[in-house]
């Protein structure tokens, strides 16, 4: 079948769209600039998102006590090992607001990033309530100079209640604005959704993809609820585990195949699933399965299925 994408993957492929927008393998490499949030340091709140421990995804290498320059080199080595093909990387900067400065100090960072000649680009995790048009501005120019940039919005959530009850600390409308505003500055936008949330069951879940679809998003990554060690939801879970109820596999990827179906099919899928170290999950556990192998499930059911994103997708 010829999907809208380009390729016979029954899904806008990540892998697929980097490499036809590169001509090769780029590989993303994860740096911590040691940033914090508005929601952690009491500007708006204190004690951060009550399931986050950026602890559990943060490479080896990857420690705001090391340079930008330091942690990139390593990164490199890093990766060299494993993905023999990756030539040029993207420097993605996840852990916590990684636009929560001022704009000085942000050039300084990034600048120090493009300064390897084996980064090709900057991926941005932040919030939606830590950007602004002169920080806006500035990504711009980075990208009119033929960087590659993307400002990845964690909005986890289209419900402002339960925005609320996991201490984001910001609304829907505010990811709404973010994400509008900086499309309008030509950069490119990803989103981040947490499935599984306390008081969210799947058909609330289904008719999210709805609301997702409309946003100008150029892609999106799925991350199944997980309780981490370390974190304000841990001891909610352990207090009140009747409050919470987990996907077996089989239902998420069930679940999974239903939301995209009614994705927006220009929107690339960077990711269906989380994976944290085990000695960081609390639960729920889905054994010893790995995120390609979850992936391979999915498209393998999608394929049996005769079904594809976008498939029961309806423009407003």
């Amino acid at each position: 079948m010829n999907y809208p994408w380009g390729h016979q993957r029954p899904f806008n492929a990540y892998a697929q769209y980097f490499e036809k927008l590169f001509g090769e393998r780029v590989q993303k490499l994860t740096i911590d600039a040691g940033f914090t949030c508005p929601n952690r340091d009491g500007t708006i709140a204190y004690g951060g998102c009550t399931y986050c421990n950026n602890d559990a995804f943060n490479p080896s290498y990857c420690t705001p006590k090391k340079s930008i320059t330091q942690q990139i080199n390593e990164g490199i080595e890093f990766h060299a090992n494993r993905y023999r093909r990756a030539k040029n990387f993207l420097a993605y900067f996840q852990a916590y607001s990684n636009t929560y400065k001022a704009l000085d100090e942000l050039k300084n960072i990034y600048n120090q990033a493009l300064e390897n000649p084996s980064i090709v680009g900057l991926i941005i995790g932040t919030r939606p309530d830590c950007i602004d048009e002169e920080k806006l501005e500035y990504f711009a120019s980075l990208q009119a100079k033929g960087h590659y940039v993307l400002i990845e919005y964690g909005i986890e959530s289209t419900n402002n209640e339960t925005l609320k009850r996991i201490n984001r600390g910001h609304s829907f409308k505010q990811a709404f604005d973010a994400i509008n505003l900086t499309k309008s500055y030509g950069i490119k936008c990803g989103g981040h959704l947490i499935l599984g949330l306390p008081g969210e069951n799947p058909s609330f879940l289904i008719q999210q993809s709805k609301i997702i679809s409309e946003l100008p998003l150029d892609s999106i990554k799925f991350h199944q609820l997980q309780i981490i060690k370390n974190t304000a939801m841990e001891k909610e879970y352990l207090a009140k585990p009747e409050n919470f109820s987990f996907f077996t596999l089989a239902e998420y990827i069930d679940l999974i195949i239903a939301i995209v179906e009614r994705l927006n099919p220009s929107i690339v899928i960077e990711r269906f699933a989380g994976e944290v170290p085990p000695r960081f999950l609390v639960g729920p556990g889905w054994g010893n399965i790995r995120n390609d192998q979850i992936l391979q499930n999915i498209e393998k059911k999608m394929i049996a299925l005769n079904t594809w994103q976008g498939k029961d997708y309806k423009k407003n």
